[in-house]
């Protein structure tokens, strides 16, 4: 089998149009931060202290090593294949037309459902906040499935985000850069302050659920596992 080299590069069509070039280093570096530090390290960490008790901390190591992986395919994908695209033209070009589409079609149903969840999760947020300002009645601030009617926030947030990608990549990867930059601010003021609060034995005892993913009495998920997976 041959090296990187063997692999078939996706040549541009005659008179195919590029994308210019308009995004500088910080906002590259931001993006990929953006990703690595995303919604969950905001909304997921007391879902998987419930699951998992203290030794959440175990499960985080064990997500981000598997994260790494995937990290580091992508980056010899990325070096191999240096066209846009990401995953959908890297299958394309090793596993052929048929893959590449399928896993295309996967990513965009992917990002669909991501978006959903997070605008959602935001909302959850929201909600109390517009109904003690605004007064806006709860029924416009949660789904059916929730006793409402419509999640207007969610709805409202999605089209502002879409609007503003809408603007061009530069303007929305500068507000991504700001955005960044507040939520690990937020972070590390969080760790500031709480760190000289730290008691040891809150971690007693470090794992009272086990490591093995496994369903507990309550019908709920528990193990470390199981906080790993989330």
């Amino acid at each position: 089998m041959g090296g990187p080299d063997a692999l078939p590069r996706p040549n541009p069509e005659p008179g195919a149009h590029s994308l210019a070039r308009s995004l500088s280093w910080p906002h590259l570096v931001a993006m990929g931060v953006g990703a690595i530090v995303g919604t969950g390290i905001l909304t997921l960490i007391g879902i998987g202290a419930d699951k998992a008790g203290p030794a959440v901390l175990l499960s985080f190591l064990i997500a981000g090593f598997v994260c790494a992986c995937a990290a580091m395919c992508y980056a010899e994908m990325a070096s191999t294949v240096t066209a846009s695209g990401s995953a959908y033209t890297y299958s394309r070009v090793v596993l052929g037309q048929v893959a590449g589409w399928v896993i295309g079609w996967s990513l965009i149903l992917e990002y669909s459902l991501v978006v959903s969840a997070v605008a959602v999760s935001w909302a959850g947020y929201a909600a109390p906040l517009l109904h003690d300002w605004l007064g806006l009645p709860m029924a416009l601030m949660q789904g059916p499935h929730a006793g409402g009617v419509a999640n207007v926030p969610a709805l409202f947030i999605i089209i502002a985000v879409g609007a503003l990608l809408l603007t061009g990549a530069k303007k929305s990867a500068t507000l991504n850069l700001i955005l960044v930059a507040v939520k690990l601010s937020a972070l590390a003021l969080f760790v500031w302050f709480a760190l000289p609060h730290f008691n040891a034995a809150n971690l007693e005892p470090f794992s009272p659920y086990g490591f093995a993913r496994h369903m507990g009495p309550d019908g709920v998920e528990r193990g470390v596992m199981a906080a790993a997976a989330i």
